[in-house]
């Protein structure tokens, strides 16, 4: 019995958990919160962007199926925001239907929230629920735009709902406050606060759409606040900050200041794969675009592989060798398929091309007894490390080589020329994706992507095939040797090669580059711009 399955039978009169979502990064959610999203059976979301939340948590396709059913509790059937008594309407007939319903909401569901009057009606109804506290927007906006609340000599703080209400003159102390809704009324406020005592100097910062990596941090002072926003055309939502504290961001900055912070990042990776590197992307401040190039496919003719498997269970081979965790996993399907487990491996020596395939066969139990050297995890470096064939010592000069069906045959010939014979299987395909969507294609082909990340040629190729080059003002990051390559055949200029063939190798040296690129722009006096911002006309075009 499942966990959803058993907490259905728990509340067959129903029952919410009203959720904290956070100020808006996924990250931020509580591993309780985690917990709830992956044993519910109905979502109650509050913004557009929750479903994506959802969906990510989850691990759940854009357009797949599974998961918790989801309604909309923020908006009307005619795009307005709903009112707390229809959120809460909302959320008791949908507890009434029975199982578990998680009201998934902004921050923090009792502060500043319509939690209370949402858990009210749950209680009249006579519906249990429960309160996941969750990371409010109030102390979560400000630490990411680097500003503390308090500090030893700044310890009392106010949070204020700007309005018609509110009395002004009762602020006029040092205190440190942030400021709610207040966008729209700044000019106003400023002045009612200079009316009260305040220092016209007094440092403000308004952040837009804090802790995501569109978030963008004002600074400016109550006299000028007012100009500063109209110029810049500040739009909610937004926390603003009032007080000395405002100053300390010149210093504490920490997100914005990220080496990749704003970078549109194209991720041209197979469905399965890219997730784990969109990850790394996003912790560097990237915001990555995956565009699924490749499908991996079972073989056209799977007759090959079962006689290399049958073959391996009764002895044929002295090596089986994996150039990829792909290859990892057509063996084990094939394993599943016949009943068989790990321990067919018995006596066979095994080699991975790369840490990554390691941890794969690792997952499965079994630990490799050759490796290339870590700075050449390649199927070069793997023949670098492969011993000879010796009559004696080796009872048997057969290697099982199961691969994609368009991999190289430097492999193999290497091996033979140490003595051993190949069974070069195709164990799975590898097929070209369908194009991106028309604004994709042309993001890519004007330069509104600021950098692309290839992990194979075979990515190389297939991106180009379906969508055209990337422009030539693209940062281009190749894993290897072997993809840089392929991508100056293909007529594009590679900037960025990984240090070794490994997703963080690669997303460490594309943010190395942003890193030193931003220390340049500073160093010469210029604002810090993302390279889809910067097209200098005279920058050579990238030769074949």
């Amino acid at each position: 019995m499942t966990n959803k399955t058993l907490n259905k039978g728990l509340h067959e009169l129903g029952w919410v958990s009203f959720v904290g979502s956070g100020p808006g990064d996924p990250d931020l959610l509580t591993v309780r919160a985690v917990e709830l999203l992956k044993q519910a059976d109905i979502v109650v979301t509050e913004v557009p962007d929750h479903a994506a939340m959802v969906r990510t948590v989850l691990g759940l396709a854009e357009d797949g199926d599974g998961g918790p059913e989801l309604v909309d509790g923020g908006f009307g059937e005619d795009g307005q925001p709903m009112t707390h008594a229809a959120r809460a309407k909302v959320v008791v007939k949908q507890a009434k239907r029975g199982g578990h319903v998680v009201r998934l909401m902004n921050g923090d569901p009792f502060l500043y929230a319509s939690g209370p009057e949402e858990a009210q009606a749950c209680a009249k109804a006579g519906i249990g629920f429960e309160i996941v506290p969750g990371v409010s927007s109030v102390s979560a906006v400000p630490a990411y735009a680097g500003i503390p609340l308090t500090t030893k000599d700044h310890r009392e703080i106010a949070v204020v709902t700007c309005g018609e209400k509110v009395d002004w003159s009762r602020y006029g102390d040092d205190r440190t406050l942030v400021l709610l809704s207040g966008v729209g009324l700044i000019g106003e406020v400023a002045a009612e606060l200079v009316a009260a005592g305040r220092k016209p100097e007094t440092p403000v910062s308004i952040t837009r759409v804090g802790t995501t990596t569109e978030q963008s941090t004002l600074t400016s002072t109550l006299a000028d606040v007012a100009a500063d926003v109209r110029a810049a055309r500040i739009a909610p939502p937004a926390i603003i900050v009032v007080g000395k504290v405002v100053d300390l961001r010149q210093t504490l900055s920490w997100f914005e200041t990220k080496p990749l912070f704003g970078w549109r990042v194209l991720v041209p990776r197979t469905k399965e794969q890219a997730p784990a590197l969109s990850q790394r992307l996003r912790s560097f401040g990237a915001v990555p675009e995956e565009v699924p190039t490749i499908s991996v496919e079972p073989p056209r003719n799977p007759q090959q592989m079962d006689k290399a498997i049958r073959g391996l269970v009764e002895g044929r081979y002295e090596w089986v060798a994996f150039t990829s965790v792909n290859a990892v996993k057509a063996v084990r399907e094939k394993f599943d398929e016949y009943g068989l487990d790990a321990r067919a491996f018995s006596g066979l020596k095994i080699a991975a091309v790369g840490d990554k395939t390691s941890a794969a066969l690792l997952d499965w139990g079994l630990r490799p007894d050759l490796m290339p050297e870590a700075e050449n995890q390649s199927a070069a470096g793997l023949l670098e490390v492969w011993p000879e064939f010796d009559e004696l010592m080796d009872p048997i000069n057969r290697v099982f080589l199961p691969r994609a069906d368009i991999a190289t045959e430097n492999l193999i010939a290497g091996l033979v020329d140490l003595g051993w014979e190949c069974d070069d299987v195709t164990a799975y395909r590898t097929v070209r994706a369908a194009p991106p969507p028309a604004p994709t294609r042309d993001a890519i082909k004007t330069g509104k992507f600021d950098a692309v990340v290839f992990t194979s040629s075979s990515t190389v190729r297939n991106l180009v095939g379906i969508a055209g080059k990337p422009h030539t003002s693209t940062i281009i990051a190749a894993i290897g040797p072997a993809t840089a390559k392929t991508a100056e055949e293909h007529g594009l200029r590679v900037d960025v090669l990984a240090a070794s063939p490994s997703v963080e190798a690669l997303t460490e040296a594309l943010a190395s580059f942003g890193a030193a690129r931003r220390a340049a722009l500073l160093e010469a006096g210029q604002p810090v711009t993302r390279p889809s911002e910067r097209k200098p006309a005279g920058r050579r075009a990238r030769a074949k």
